[in-house]
Parts: structure tokens; sequence; C-alpha cells
């Protein structure tokens, strides 16, 4: 058995998403491996939770740049 501390990092999305409401949040935590991210997004209508590699995520944000 191995057990590891994982990074996470957490905000309500109120302060950026204006249909937010208060129980609103994103939740990334960084694998054990660091090779990439679990991210959480919860909101009053439905919850995602999706992965990402670090290239995936270099890959989205430069794609996000050019819209």
């Amino acid at each position: 058995m191995e057990e590891y501390n994982r990074k996470s990092v957490f905000t309500e999305l109120k302060k950026y998403d204006v249909f937010a409401d208060e129980s609103s949040f994103i939740e990334v935590t960084e694998w054990s491996n660091s090779d990439g991210v679990d991210v959480e997004i919860v909101n009053r209508t439905n919850n995602k939770r999706f992965q990402l590699t670090w290239g995936e995520f270099d890959a989205l944000k430069k794609i996000m740049k050019t819209i």
C-alpha cells in the first residue's frame, strides 16, 4: 500500500461566473505522479469532472486564446 498527499486548489465560482450561485465551485487536484490534473466543477444544475494531462492543458489554453 502506498500513501501520498496531492496538491489541490479550490475557489468559489460566483466571483467569476454570473450564472454561479453560492454553492458553485471549481477544484483542481494534481495527480500523484504530477503528469496532470483532475478538475471538478460543481454548480446548481450539474457537476462536471474531467482529467487533463499537462500537455492537454497547454493545448486548451492555446486554443482558448485564439477564440
